[in-house]
């Protein structure tokens, strides 16, 4: 039996949908690498990595309501 290989589970955080979904693309044509979640601004990344557990975040610095880098520390904080 072949071994399953672990997957990177990837947060996307961008306030274009277009945008997310080109990287949820890109990322997925990898077998290592899996988007289990995304968000529309940095509060809602906060939730979604609060949900959902990720090992990676790509978040966008400028995003309505809290930045991407705002949320990479409110994230590690609840983490």
């Amino acid at each position: 039996m072949t071994p399953t290989p672990l997957k990177t589970r990837i947060l996307l955080a961008d306030d274009h949908a277009l945008v997310r979904r080109g990287l949820r693309l890109v990322l997925e044509t990898e077998p290592d690498m899996e988007v289990v979640a995304e968000a529309g601004d940095g509060a809602e990344a906060i939730q979604r990595a609060l949900d959902t557990p990720a090992d990676l975040a790509i978040l966008d610095i400028s995003m309505p309501r809290m930045t991407g880098l705002q949320a990479a520390a409110e994230i590690r904080r609840r983490q």
